[in-house]
């Protein structure tokens, strides 16, 4: 497949301590038309491989060298904090809504988290790649789910129908609104009305503006990831 117009020219470096799927990712984005500049397989080459090329994408997984710990992780979040105009797409093979929103911190724009098993739909990678880029937001679907999941009996969440739930994963995937409206094959009107209900049963101010939008979802998402 060939990049969208929306990848075409991206620059990307691939963090990932598995050889054979660092290799396969690095080809699949070669192979789509992207430009891998580097690839590695630990966290702290990673960082200062970001910081020299200043990639538009850093694609990192969470458990990398040196400790194999959430070193992967560590350096997306200081990339963040030192190169704020890369994105970061990390990927992981478990579900980890609470590492999610440890990178994500207060601002959503430029990052994603998807878990590994996407990477074998090169649509959907390319899609998150190209959204992190322009600034956007990418969040795995089913995380997602398990943050909206997690909710206490008396959570607000349940005054949500069952398609104004769908539309608020869809949001906090980071989607728009013809985004939303082409996966649940409804207009977009219908998703602007879902979208408006869903403020107003949650309590968020509408906002103007994708970003607002998306952090206003996080922001309840986190709510629903604190302990009950």
């Amino acid at each position: 497949m060939a990049a969208t117009d929306a990848t075409a020219t991206l620059r990307i470096v691939v963090g990932e301590d598995d050889v054979l799927l660092r290799a396969g990712v690095a080809r699949l984005l070669t192979e789509a038309g992207l430009d891998v500049v580097a690839q590695t397989g630990d966290a702290d080459d990673l960082l200062c491989k970001a910081l020299a090329l200043r990639p538009d994408v850093a694609i990192v997984d969470v458990r990398m060298p040196p400790h194999r710990e959430h070193d992967g992780l560590v350096a997306a979040v200081e990339l963040r904090r030192r190169l704020p105009q890369t994105g970061v797409l990390i990927l992981s093979q478990v579900y980890e809504p609470s590492l999610a929103l440890d990178l994500i911190g207060d601002h959503p724009e430029g990052v994603g988290y998807l878990l590994k098993e996407r990477v074998g739909d090169l649509d959907e990678f390319l899609d998150a790649i190209g959204r992190v880029a322009a600034g956007g937001s990418a969040l795995d679907a089913e995380v997602v789910r398990r943050m909206l999941g997690r909710r206490a009996p008396n959570d607000p969440l349940h005054s949500l129908s069952p398609r104004e739930h769908a539309v608020l994963a869809a949001m906090a995937e980071g989607k728009s609104n013809i985004g939303i409206a082409e996966t649940l094959h409804v207009s977009a009107a219908t998703v602007e009305k879902h979208v408006t209900a869903i403020f107003r049963k949650l309590d968020i101010g509408v906002a103007s503006s994708e970003h607002r939008r998306v952090r206003a979802v996080l922001t309840y998402l986190r709510r629903a990831e604190q302990p009950r």
